[in-house]
């Protein structure tokens, strides 16, 4: 329990009607879970505005509401004597901060991680993860492959859950000793003020493309980038990738105040010199030698003991590493995690321990290895994840590189179309299959990559169709020829496929498995 005024420490409201020192005991946002003592938020969202529930809500003995409407709009009981009626600006920003003090407040009791980026966060906080488990910390993890606490799996249905349901897993870590979280921040969690309020004590930028930009996601890419760079204000120390082109745009966007749900500055509007709200930024770079930490010598190795790159580095750091994850990128956001573990002071052998061993599902993740082939799995499923995994993959210059692949269903055709073209560039042979069709034909997705393939100069002999996702791995490892690699990518951690709204177990890396028995390989 506590007292509503509390709750909304921080936050801009006007009392409408009642009090704001009435007792609360928890707050929701959905009218089936109304209650005396809870605090029902309302809301317009895509499809319900929730203001329209206050009636129903009330009869159920909830008094006490936070809205975004003036009191003349709301349909209100009868008898309405008794309530109170708090006026926010965003009542998403608002449940972020209520959630965070129904559960008192846990991510201040933790040491706060997050990171953000197009490609890499899943690869790159579990790398942090491996580091802080090396150095004897208690962590736990939220991200696209679920929250992680203590060892224990819990499935999430958003990369950066909604701000109840996180709070309440900050709690459940709290709870469970852990001392330090590591977070995947996405574009959508800061537009829909998922992390508001949360200070992050280390805030890591990987990079960032042009992606998630639709009816559904982002206007544009200048609000995406916005979004992005919210992780940026709302952190104490800033790691960032000096490499990528938009590093810029990301420090000029970070000065600006607001949050993901504010009106989103015009591009250029902000060109002057930025006082950042971050007290120390850190770059890391592959490219510059005077960025505060950098990598050289990399040297690619793929046998059937070990996968990955070894690399030397310079500034904050002079050492070298074996990093048990392929590629140049991954290399990058190794830097990132070095960075971290140098301002954590971690020990030096943990953080070499670490990335020697990390280990991530559905992330370049070597399934099968032998002197004669090699099968990886990874999650790449749009053109600028693909181009940088079979450029990476190609860099340990395989006899050859195969790829199998599909496209989701019901999304923007740009992505099976790009994933095409970047087949057609990298790929020595191809097998198109099935991915999550849910509502399309699979026949039809795979008629769109093969038209986008061939248009961007594929080898019309350089590939099959398979509809079937398991017999596409299958014939890819049955006709391997000697020192070649095998991609199936696309689905990654994912261990369903989803077809007409129906899913059905299915998890890569299990499939490669059961086959290479069947092969006898």
């Amino acid at each position: 329990m506590g007292l509503l005024k509390d709750w909304l420490e921080g936050i801009a409201y006007d009392v409408l009607s009642g009090t704001d020192e009435a007792e609360v005991s928890d707050v929701i946002s959905d009218s089936r879970k109304a209650a005396p003592g809870t605090v029902f938020l309302c809301m317009k969202g895509t499809k319900t505005d929730s203001h329209t529930f206050i009636r129903e809500v009330a009869a159920k003995g909830c008094g006490t509401f936070v809205v975004e409407k003036d009191l003349g709009e709301l349909e209100l009981p009868e008898e309405k004597e008794g309530l109170n009626i708090i006026r926010v600006q965003s009542a998403r920003r608002a449940m972020s901060v209520l959630a965070s003090a129904r559960f008192d407040h846990p991510s201040r009791k933790m040491c706060m991680i997050g990171l953000t980026g197009t490609k890499g966060k899943t690869s790159t906080s579990y790398m942090i993860k491996t580091l802080l488990e090396e150095s004897g910390r208690n962590v736990g993890v939220i991200g696209t492959n679920g929250c992680v606490i203590r060892g224990k799996h819990f499935e999430t249905k958003n990369t950066t859950p909604d701000s109840y349901e996180l709070n309440q897993r900050f709690h459940e870590m709290v709870e469970a000793g852990c001392d330090a979280v590591v977070m995947e921040c996405s574009s959508q969690g800061f537009k829909l003020d998922r992390t508001a309020g949360i200070t992050f004590d280390y805030g890591i930028f990987l990079n960032i493309s042009p992606d998630h930009i639709g009816p559904l996601e982002h206007a544009d890419f200048n609000e995406y980038l916005w979004c992005k760079s919210r992780l940026l204000t709302q952190s104490k120390t800033v790691i960032i990738n000096a490499d990528d082109e938009h590093t810029g745009d990301v420090l000029r966007a970070a000065s600006m105040r607001g949050s993901g749900s504010d009106p989103v500055p015009q591009p250029g509007s902000c060109e002057s010199s930025p006082e950042f709200p971050f007290a120390k930024l850190l770059r890391f770079s592959l490219k510059d030698k005077a960025a505060d930490l950098y990598a050289h010598d990399l040297k690619f190795e793929i046998n059937e003991n070990f996968t990955g790159t070894e690399f030397a580095t310079e500034g904050l750091i002079c050492d070298s590493f074996r990093l048990s994850i392929p590629g140049t990128f991954n290399v990058s956001n190794a830097l990132a995690v070095l960075a971290l573990a140098h301002e954590m002071q971690l020990p030096e052998e943990a953080v070499k321990r670490a990335l020697a061993k990390v280990h991530v599902d559905g992330r370049m993740e070597a399934v099968y290895r032998s002197n004669r082939l090699t099968v990886i799995v990874d999650y790449a499923h749009n053109e600028v994840s693909m181009v940088s995994l079979l450029d990476t993959l190609k860099s340990y210059k395989p006899g050859r590189l195969v790829v199998v692949f599909g496209c989701g269903g019901n999304r923007s055709k740009d992505r099976r179309t790009g994933m095409g073209a970047a087949a057609a560039h990298a790929a020595d042979f191809c097998i198109f299959t099935a991915d999550n069709s849910r509502y399309e034909k699979t026949e039809d997705i795979i008629a769109d990559i093969e038209e986008a393939y061939l248009g961007a100069g594929g080898d019309p002999d350089g590939y099959v169709k398979i509809p079937d996702r398991r017999e596409a791995i299958r014939y890819a490892m049955a006709e391997a020829k000697d020192g070649d690699l095998v991609a199936v990518i696309g689905k990654g951690h994912e261990d369903y496929q989803e077809e007409n709204g129906v899913r059905k177990h299915f998890l890569d890396r299990e499939e490669i498995l059961k086959i290479k028995d069947e092969l006898g390989l």
